[in-house]
């Protein structure tokens, strides 16, 4: 049973998670508006603070400060649920990420581990749960009372149901390697050759397809037919305004958040950072710093190939999306885990190695 100390550092945790996360979608946002300026050759915001700085507060105020208009036919315990859903669903899953080792504070004997709370089955408690945020988008298009908002919402619930499987196949390959759904394990699989053995190494393919199908999910581009403006006014959010509206945005940017997370913890070694237990020794405060730090860096460039997609690549068709979906990635997760298995046991049988 947890004492009181245990309980407040995980009170704490999640405190300071919830803060930095939303820091980092805020200024995600403000990244992706001054990234798409240049790759388009023009400037993004730069006018709210030195070189547009405080504009996602200034956006905050604006979102708070706007009219709230409900549409008089919707359903409105639904309509008011809906967006509370799709962004507790993507804030959830943010506890069971390891973002780094455990660590001992200076001058004491007091150790902390970098994680704010460890399931056995941690990956199969974000699968589960991030799939419960396509009802938020779902719900949203229907109670709006509004046959584009039901498109949109339709549409958004094939694709991240099509998606979905694809994304959970490319992550067999992982589970196979480590032999374990504990996150903090599948790392630790990774900390070998001084922090290099990554798993990307030996599934590749399981990881381009749970990229192409972890963009899908998120509704970015170009999977982004759900919110497909010039085609449906504005998707599964065209009658929601001011904070609801803010609610949707700001789920979607958690969940391209969580997603880099997943890719980092299982592809890309987690908080692992090369040679790092070499110069620093593991335990130590250093260490953990430089661990996070280089976490935090993973996370970074995955959120920048959101972005650099966004503005590179055009919008598919929706029976593209799904033909795409079912007839192409489908089939690569499941080859990704026959290439796995039969390596790993090739390895083992032939040469006596443990992949």
């Amino acid at each position: 049973m947890d004492t009181a100390i245990d309980i407040a550092l995980k009170f704490a945790g999640i405190t300071v998670a919830f803060v930095v996360v939303l820091l980092i979608v805020a200024y995600t946002v403000l990244a992706e508006r001054r990234v798409l300026g240049f790759i388009q050759g023009r400037l993004g915001p730069n006018r709210v603070g030195y070189g547009g700085i405080l504009q996602p507060f200034a956006d905050l105020l604006k979102f708070i400060l706007k009219e709230d208009i409900v549409p008089d036919k919707s359903t409105r315990f639904i309509y008011f649920l809906a967006p509370v859903v799709a962004t507790m669903a993507a804030l959830m899953t943010m506890i069971v990420y390891p973002f780094g080792p455990e660590i001992r504070i200076p001058f004491t004997n007091i150790t902390i581990p970098l994680v704010i709370t460890h399931f056995d089955v941690g990956l199969l408690y974000v699968l589960g749960i991030t799939s419960i945020g396509v009802y938020g988008i779902m719900l949203a298009g229907w109670s709006s009372n509004n046959k584009y908002s039901l498109m949109g919402g339709l549409r958004s619930s094939a694709q991240m149901i099509s998606y979905e499987l694809a994304l959970g196949l490319s992550l067999i390959g992982v589970i196979l390697l480590a032999g374990t759904l504990d996150l903090a394990q599948i790392v630790e699989h990774q900390s070998g050759w001084y922090g290099l053995r990554w798993n990307i190494l030996f599934n590749p393919l399981g990881f381009v397809v749970y990229m192409i199908a972890a963009i899908a999910e998120t509704n970015r581009v170009p999977f982004d037919l759900p919110e497909a403006e010039t085609e449906l006014v504005a998707g599964f959010h065209t009658e929601y305004s001011a904070m609801k509206f803010a609610l949707f945005f700001l789920a979607e940017y958690i969940n391209m958040f969580t997603v880099s997370m997943l890719a980092t913890t299982l592809f890309l070694g987690g908080w692992n950072v090369p040679f790092a237990e070499a110069i620093f020794g593991r335990g130590t405060f250093l260490f953990g710093l430089v661990s996070a730090i280089g976490f935090l860096a993973k996370v970074i460039f995955f959120l920048f190939i959101y972005i650099w997609l966004r503005g590179t690549l055009p919008r598919f068709r929706f029976d593209q999306l799904m033909d795409f979906g079912w007839k192409v990635l489908l089939p690569m997760a499941l080859l990704s885990i026959f290439i796995t298995a039969t390596a790993m046991y090739v390895a083992a049988q032939y040469f006596g190695v443990l992949i």
